[in-house]
C-alpha cells in the first residue's frame, strides 16, 4: 500500500531532523512526505532541505500564517496545504508532528493492520514521553483513540469523513466520523513512538477556553462535556482546567459557535460517548 506522509511544522528546526530520519529508516518507505514549514523564524527549512537532497520523496512546501499557536485550526490549515500538493495515487494518508521519532517497523505495521481488514479505517501507535530518563505513555487519552500526533487514514475513509476540519477537536471528530460511517479505528500498543514534546506545552488559557469549544461543537451537550472536562482536567493533573474547559463550553453555546458535525452526526455521536461512559462504569 502506497501511503503519503504531510508534517505540519512550526520552529521544529532542533527536532524534525530526528523525525525525519526515523521516517527515511522505515522498512516499508513512505511514497512521498511532504514538509509544511508554517512560518518559522528558525532553521527548519534548511535542515528539511538537507533531507531533500538525498531522498527524492521529500519536499518542502512554505506557509506564512498567524504566530500565535492556537490548536488545531493553525496545524490543520497547514496540513492541508501540504495535502493540496498531492496526487490521489495514495492508498493511506498520514498526518504526523514534527516531533515524533518512529521505530523502524511502524508503518510497516500500520500497513498490515489496513491490509488485514477493508473495513479498518485509521490506525496508529501510541506517544511516549522522556520523564526521569524513562519513556512512559503520554496517558492523556484511552488506548482505543489514535493521538493527533500521528494519524493514518484510509483514502476511502479520508474522503468519507470530509478530510480533517480545521478546529480544535479535529482528531476527536475524525474517529467519531469513523464510527458514524461504521469504519474500525484500530490502536496497536507494540508500537510506541518517542513524542518530544508532550502535547499542549505551549497552550495558553486562549487555547484552553478552544477544548470547551471543542467539546461544544462536537456536539456533546453539557453533560458529556462536564464529565469530558473532569476526566481530561484530572488526567493532566490540573483540576482548575475544568473550569477553562467548561467556560469555553458556555461561550462557544452563547455565541452559538457552528458544530463541526450534522445534527444526525451530533445525535450518534451523544449516544456513542453515553454508550462508552455505561460500559465503563458497569
Amino acid at each position: 500500500m502506497r501511503y503519503y506522509i504531510v508534517i505540519p511544522s512550526h520552529n521544529e528546526e532542533a527536532l524534525i531532523s530526528l523525525t525525519l530520519q526515523s521516517l527515511v529508516e522505515q522498512t516499508v518507505l513512505p511514497a512521498k512526505i511532504v514538509v509544511v514549514n508554517d512560518n518559522s523564524t528558525d532553521n527548519t527549512a534548511v535542515v528539511v532541505n538537507s533531507f531533500i537532497s538525498k531522498h527524492p520523496f521529500i519536499s518542502l512546501v512554505n506557509k506564512t500564517s498567524d504566530a500565535v499557536h492556537l490548536p488545531g485550526s493553525k496545524v490543520i490549515q497547514a496540513f492541508q496545504t501540504g495535502f493540496n500538493t498531492l496526487d490521489e495515487n495514495y492508498d493511506l494518508i498520514v498526518k504526523i508532528d514534527a516531533d515524533l521519532i518512529f521505530p523502524a517497523n511502524y508503518f510497516e505495521t500500520i500497513i498490515k493492520h489496513f491490509q488485514s481488514d477493508e473495513r479498518i479505517g485509521m490506525a496508529g501507535g501510541f506517544c511516549y514521553i522522556e520523564k526521569n530518563g524513562d519513556w512512559i505513555l503520554e496517558n492523556l487519552t484511552d488506548k482505543d483513540h489514535i493521538r493527533g500526533a500521528l494519524k493514518a487514514y484510509r483514502k476511502e475513509t479520508f474522503q468519507q469523513i470530509g478530510g480533517l476540519k480545521p478546529a480544535m477537536g479535529w482528531d476527536t471528530v475524525d474517529e467519531l466520523l469513523c464510527k458514524f460511517y461504521n469504519w474500525k479505528v484500530v490502536t496497536d500498543e507494540s508500537l510506541k513512538v518517542k513524542h518530544l514534546k508532550p502535547t499542549g506545552a505551549n497552550y495558553n488559557q486562549k487555547a484552553r477556553y478552544k477544548q470547551g469549544e471543542a467539546f461544544y461543537t462536537l456536539g456533546y451537550g453539557f453533560v458529556i462535556t462536564a464529565i469530558a472536562s473532569i476526566k481530561l482536567a484530572m488526567m493532566k493533573k490540573k483540576p482548575l482546567l475544568f473550569i477553562d474547559y467548561m467556560n469555553g463550553f458556555w461561550k462557544a453555546k452563547k455565541s452559538k459557535t457552528p458544530l463541526l458535525v450534522t445534527a444526525e452526526q451530533a445525535k450518534f455521536i451523544r449516544n456513542y460517548r453515553l454508550k462508552k461512559m455505561k460500559e465503563k462504569l458497569f
